[in-house]
């Protein structure tokens, strides 16, 4: 087939040969590439058993952006399926993005279902805006239809689209809202992003990073990129007015509450915030934000 798998992974290779040993025969004929972003510990040796299996290995730590950007640079394919390693294939009607892609010139990706822990399906989402920042949520994955993001977990990319986006941007590393940002730009663009409930595969969220990482930072995280992500793609000036006034009194809110991890993710954003600045120039404005805004609403 004409895709490139891309999985990246970072300390989990238990998991990581696990799901191999599972997805790999639905995904005969792709390529596929393995980029290791823990620089301390090869697993080549681990994936030599798995000859069809092309593995990179980081230098340095790059987090899931960088890590995913290595990958795509290296697929030879023209669509990206993006797997994470703990994701599970439960079939192969992931081919069914790769048919809605190459018939519909106009979407970016194609998203899936992905059944959790508990047994919930969840995978389609909005974005909204509320007291001054976009804010995100699930939406019942009932139905087909416009998604606000691809997930970077499970979903299936034109890589023509990608590379012309220039993939993930790394300023969010190690984790968060990269997926958001590059599909928000994706739809400023003019391109479409669908959620299709007929692809379902397992997806436990967030059991890899809450193994690496305290709470607290991946929650500073989280308050960072929600900001870098604001000031790098809100080009309304109504919404950047009212951005800085619910920020003020944020910021004040943390302070009388001591919330260190707003007030550390804050911190952070600021030193991130020339590099937000100028890409905000330079994204794509096709689609005011307002207009954009209303497609997850509908």
């Amino acid at each position: 087939m004409n895709i490139s798998v891309i999985i990246p992974t970072y300390r989990n290779t238990e998991v990581l040969l696990k799901n191999l040993k599972h997805n790999l025969p639905y995904l005969d004929g792709c390529e596929i590439i393995v980029v290791n972003d823990y620089p301390k510990q090869t697993i080549k040796k681990d994936l030599n058993q798995f000859a069809q299996i092309r593995v990179i290995e980081n230098m340095t730590n790059k987090g899931f952006a960088g890590t995913v950007n290595t990958g795509v640079r290296e697929a030879t394919r023209d669509y990206i399926l993006l797997l994470n390693d703990d994701v599970k294939l439960l079939n192969s009607s992931y081919k069914k993005a790769f048919d809605q892609l190459q018939e519909d010139k106009t979407l970016f990706a194609v998203s899936f279902a992905q059944k959790e822990t508990n047994g919930s399906i969840v995978g389609k989402n909005m974005i909204y805006w509320k007291n001054g920042f976009l804010q995100h949520q699930a939406v019942k994955p009932d139905t087909a239809g416009p998604n606000a993001w691809a997930e970077g977990g499970s979903c299936l990319v034109d890589k023509k689209k990608f590379d012309e986006l220039h993939g993930f941007d790394e300023m969010f590393n190690p984790f968060y809202w990269e997926d958001i940002d590059l599909s928000y730009r994706a739809w400023k663009k003019g391109y479409r992003i669908e959620f299709n409930p007929q692809i379902l595969v397992e997806h436990h969220h967030e059991t890899t990073i809450s193994s690496h990482f305290q709470k607290d930072r991946i929650e500073a995280i989280a308050y960072r990129n929600q900001l870098l992500f604001t000031w790098k793609n809100i080009s309304s000036w109504d919404l950047l007015i009212a951005h800085k006034l619910h920020l003020i009194k944020r910021l004040v809110s943390a302070i009388m509450k001591n919330d260190v991890n707003f007030l550390e993710g804050f911190i952070q954003a600021l030193k991130r915030f020339p590099q937000a600045f100028i890409k905000h120039f330079r994204n794509p404005k096709l689609r005011s934000d307002h207009e954009l805004l209303k497609t997850f609403t509908q």
